[in-house]
């Protein structure tokens, strides 16, 4: 009998401060993750080989990747649990737009560990999948926790932030891809900034927080736009919104993602925008 589907959710990054290249080839980091009520659906059943199959409005532009981050996370999950490669029928439902600063492909590979652990009959922690999920990519831990988080070093290190307000927003992808390789070159193209962690608000109020927030920054968000001019399009249209707060872009892109006071004024805002504009992916969420 499958499984009832899980949701992977998408992530977004709050603030995401960048440093430059070190000795072994990455950046390190600082940001205040936070996880969207939207997102991919992943839903497994028994079969006699390990397969994924995917479809869903984004489905089409995951066709002929044979090796993805779900079945690389589900095969590092046999080989630390000492057993054959399963046999587990997976179904992604792709919902949210590919290569988006969503973590999409993190929180798939997240979802996907606690199915198959369930559906094994391990007895395995959500701390011993996230090491599991750390093989497939510096987003893994975070994304299989799923809850709100200052993340460090690589995006690896995590101290769970349970004080952060839930965050009405609307997030906002422009219909171009944003592929992080490219965007983190175009960073260091120019001057590094560094990985500073903020001191955090003086309170966890909603109105503190949105005003915090505003003083921080995303140092993905120039080489991105340079790329990929859709972004700031889109980063003017959130910003034209009545009754936003602070509007940013999430991870690398493309996703942009706008904060209301209240989630009537980000589900109004978002019925506006999908009226006038048609060309973009429009979700109201809230973000905790």
């Amino acid at each position: 009998m499958a499984a009832a589907p899980a949701l992977a959710p998408a992530k977004v990054n709050l603030f995401l401060h960048v440093g430059p290249l070190d000795a072994d080839g990455y950046h390190p980091l600082v940001s205040l993750v936070a996880f969207a009520d939207v997102g991919d659906r992943i839903s497994v059943a028994p079969s006699d080989r390990l397969s994924l199959t995917v479809t869903g409005p984004f489905g089409a532009g995951l066709e002929g990747e044979g090796d993805n981050l779900v079945l690389r996370a589900v095969r590092a999950l046999a080989t630390a649990a000492g057993l054959p490669e399963p046999g587990l029928a997976f179904t992604l439902d792709k919902r949210l737009p590919i290569a988006a600063g969503l973590g999409g492909g993190s929180s798939d590979a997240g979802a996907a560990l606690k199915l198959a652990r369930d559906a094994l009959g391990l007895s395995m922690s959500d701390e011993a999948l996230a090491d599991v999920a750390a093989t497939v990519g510096a987003d893994g831990p975070m994304c299989l926790h799923a809850r709100a988080a200052w993340a460090e070093g690589r995006g690896d290190l995590l101290t769970f932030e349970p004080r952060l307000p839930p965050l009405p927003a609307v997030l906002i992808n422009p219909g171009v891809p944003s592929p992080t390789g490219a965007v983190y070159r175009g960073y260091d193209a120019v001057p590094p900034a560094l990985a500073d962690r903020p001191a955090p608000p003086a309170d966890w109020s909603l109105p503190t927080v949105l005003n915090w927030l505003s003083a921080q920054r995303n140092d993905l968000q120039p080489p991105a736009l340079s790329l990929q001019p859709a972004i700031a399009r889109a980063l003017d249209a959130a910003a034209d919104l009545s009754g936003v707060r602070l509007v940013r872009m999430s991870g690398s892109g493309a996703t942009v993602f706008a904060l209301f006071d209240t989630p009537a004024a980000a589900q109004a805002a978002a019925k506006h925008l999908s009226e006038q504009r048609s060309g973009l992916w429009v979700y109201p969420t809230v973000l905790s």
